[in-house]
């Protein structure tokens, strides 16, 4: 260093907190990600995040003595997470979910694919239907551009639209399948290409035994995510982990040997700074200039009390049909047992299919709910929420947009991957976890020039 950049970080470090590393972000990606620091050697590590509980976009609400959720509510017993977190497994709640799915014949399905509903019971001229469209689809339509290509070539026009699966993309995409990447379709829905191979088809026809689960289904615990994610944190904390939630980063500067960042009225130094927070948050926080192709679906949560009968056994249900624009429901006390003898669910809407009102949402399920005969009772409206930033879609090549505002950060010292940082839609928090130890486990701390 010269002189001046000497002085200049005796000033910075003399007046500010040094830490070995900042992450931003304090969902699953970002705890694991501590996790590994530590492990690296860092013993300084302060977390960052804009909400003020843990787990990112896992997030829990009790209202009204009910526990409702936003995120995947479901673990397993053999997920990397608990490499890092072992003290995880006593508190989740083992369960046995069961997925279904409301098809566009009013009727409730396996999900996501039942052979009796979805194929034989459209009759022998259906069947018919269903091969030649496979068929033509493999024969005429082999070249694939986009998410409605990929699944007509695999299950062909027909089947795609008697299936309710367009219906159901559009639900999940937020926007016409045709418009979204194959990129993301493939990455989201090999499951298609997986259920119409013919080996796999034959295998539904014919008896087989079933073959015995690998690991356990769990769930967070019934007090809700954030005593959950306490114990990740508490295990930190102990490593030298600082935690600061409710708190944003308003800038991001480089300094010799590290980063300065501010925030609010105090500033801090980091040596390394690893970003799970969305990509354009931390573009702007760089200085740099977001990208507006790097668009996320939005979330509208709506939540359910129930006293009555169901019109469906299983704990998720999707929703194939082509109405309606309700996508998932999650019977929480199936889990956790029923409140006052009433059950408890939670609904996800894409929030533009809802005019972006909550109260649009909600009439918008009950008459769709009503019409299926799903709920014969009392159903309670307990409150909703909306949840920006759910998850990214891909469009216009986001994909390769989100690859080069990831490279702009790097050049700038800023590690940045996970479902937000990465513009990377992971489902699950093995994939999370997964991904974060990929991209930290073969990198060495940088250093800012």
């Amino acid at each position: 260093m010269t002189p001046a950049q000497t002085r200049e970080w005796n000033r910075v470090t003399v007046a500010n907190e040094i830490h070995d590393a900042v992450v931003l972000g304090a969902g699953i990606s970002g705890l694991v990600s501590a996790s590994i620091l530590h492990d690296q050697g860092c013993q300084k590590i302060l977390v960052i995040d804009q909400f003020d509980k843990l787990g990112g976009n896992h997030i829990d609400r009790e209202l009204n003595g009910y526990t409702f959720d936003i995120g995947s509510l479901i673990f397993q017993d053999d997920s990397p997470l608990l490499r890092h977190f072992p003290e995880l497994l006593e508190h989740y709640v083992p369960i046995e979910p069961e997925w279904g799915k409301l098809t566009p014949q009013g009727k409730i399905a396996q999900y996501p694919l039942s052979i009796k509903k979805d194929i034989l019971e459209s009759g022998v001229g259906g069947c018919l239907r269903i091969a030649f469209s496979v068929l033509y689809a493999r024969l005429f339509h082999r070249e694939i551009k986009n998410a409605r290509d990929f699944a007509r070539y695999w299950i062909g026009d027909y089947f795609l639209n008697r299936s309710g699966l367009e219906s159901y993309m559009k639900r999940f995409f937020g926007i016409p399948a045709q418009a979204v990447d194959l990129e993301f379709a493939e990455k989201r829905m090999l499951w298609i290409k997986d259920h119409a191979r013919l080996g796999k088809l034959f295998r539904y026809l014919r008896p087989h035994p079933q073959s015995a689960p690998t690991n356990r289904q769990l769930a967070r615990p019934q007090a809700g995510f954030d005593a959950l994610y306490s114990v990740a944190a508490s295990t930190l904390r102990e490593r030298g982990t600082v935690f600061e939630l409710g708190q944003r980063v308003d800038r991001i500067c480089k300094i010799n040997n590290g980063f300065l960042l501010k925030l609010g009225d105090r500033e801090v130094i980091a040596r390394r700074i690893i970003s799970t927070i969305p990509i354009n948050l931390a573009l702007a926080a760089c200085g740099m200039e977001p990208d507006p192709g790097l668009s996320s679906v939005s979330l509208i949560s709506l939540y359910f009390s129930f006293c009555g009968e169901r019109g469906f056994d299983c704990s998720i249900l999707y929703n194939f049909s082509n109405d309606g624009s309700w996508k998932r429901l999650t019977v929480y006390s199936d889990f956790y047992g029923r409140v006052n003898g009433r059950e408890y669910f939670g609904v996800e809407v894409i929030a533009s299919h809802a005019g972006n009102s909550i109260s649009l949402a909600e009439q918008n399920f009950r008459d769709h709910v009503s019409h299926n005969k799903l709920f014969a009772g009392n159903l309670q409206f307990e409150g909703g929420q909306f949840v920006h930033c759910a998850y990214p879609v891909y469009t216009d090549n986001a994909q390769e947009k989100a690859e080069a505002a990831g490279r702009r950060l790097r050049s700038f010292g800023v590690e940045s991957f996970g479902r937000q940082g990465g513009f990377d839609y992971q489902p699950t928090a093995r994939v999370s976890t997964l991904t974060a130890e990929a991209n930290l486990e073969r990198t060495t701390a940088p250093r800012a020039s």
